[in-house]
């Protein structure tokens, strides 16, 4: 197999069809589906499945997908790193970012990389924390900022700050200022799903006080669960400073926890064991300082130097 072949691969699976994949690396699709064949015949296995909805990768495929993405990866590294060995650093880095965390970062960085570095382009995906580091691991994106470390030995991570959490009551309400979490115990309440990050630690937290949340609703998204706190389906617990515009405004109201209180984490994490390209250096660096610097100017509200308090 030649690099060539392994890019034609990965069009073609990226793609889920071979006449997609023709148009957009500009080959007939005899040809392509000739390279297919071939390949196929060097390894002696089948490397795709053909139907009417297109074409999928067998095991074989799966296996060899993983593997061309690793190879051209490094490729693009060592292309990009001799290109540039004297010069600015250039070229898409890949980021994955929560949601919420998007909205805090994404502009400020893609602000100061534009002024600082403007041959590099940023790529910035929004998703939940679990696909964000499964991606991570799977080489489809370069660097991530999570609420929890990662359990790849091959994922490095930075904890840059803890963000505080709060109970959340609807606006005109008059809760107590502080409160012990154990005094949610039997209050129906609105959390996202047992497959966010961030009910995990809710959950292992009640269950320290020998309690299970009560749920009055479920539902996977910031927005909605504080438009359902406001119109009194019931309390929640977020960051401080997702629900900072709605406490400023009226409509909502907060309880902090009583200390230690509940804070989580948010990490800077990486791939180790690879060479890293100068544009993705530089992009780490960068998002550390936007992120420390969102951290220490308060515009990240309710945070604070992880150094200061235990880890979550």
């Amino acid at each position: 197999m030649d690099i060539r072949q392994l890019r034609y691969f990965l069009e073609i699976v990226e793609q889920g069809s071979l006449t997609r994949a023709a148009e957009r690396l500009h080959v007939a699709q005899p040809a392509l589906s000739l390279h297919v064949k071939t390949m196929e015949e060097q390894l002696g296995t089948r490397l795709l499945l053909r139907g009417r909805s297109g074409v999928r990768p067998t095991e074989a495929g799966e296996l060899l997908l993983r593997r061309a993405r690793g190879i051209l990866d490094d490729l693009a590294r060592t292309e990009d790193d001799i290109r540039n060995l004297e010069s600015d650093p250039s070229g898409i880095v890949r980021l994955g970012f929560p949601g919420t965390i998007s909205a805090m970062v994404s502009l400020p960085l893609i602000l100061a990389a534009r002024e600082r570095y403007p041959r590099i382009t940023l790529n910035i995906t929004e998703a939940m924390s679990g696909f964000i580091g499964e991606w991570l691991s799977e080489g489809k994106i370069d660097l991530a900022v999570l609420y929890s470390r990662s359990r790849d030995p091959n994922i490095l991570s930075d904890l840059l700050l803890e963000e505080e959490l709060v109970v959340l009551w609807p606006g005109g309400s008059a809760p107590p200022e502080t409160l012990d979490l154990a005094a949610l115990k039997g209050e129906p309440m609105v959390l996202p799903s047992s497959a966010h990050g961030l009910r995990v630690l809710i959950d292992q937290t009640c269950q320290g006080l020998g309690f299970a949340p009560e749920i009055a609703m479920e539902i996977d998204s910031f927005n909605n669960i504080k438009r359902l706190v406001a119109a009194g389906f019931g309390p929640s617990i977020l960051p401080f400073y997702a629900a900072e515009e709605e406490v400023a405004s009226g409509t909502l109201t907060v309880s902090h926890i009583a200390a230690p209180g509940l804070w989580r984490g948010a990490h800077l994490v990486s791939r180790a064991g690879r060479p890293v390209p100068r544009a993705q250096a530089a992009v780490r660096d960068l998002l550390k300082e936007v992120i420390i610097g969102l951290r220490d100017t308060g515009e990240w509200a309710a945070a604070r130097v992880p150094e200061l308090c235990p880890t979550h």
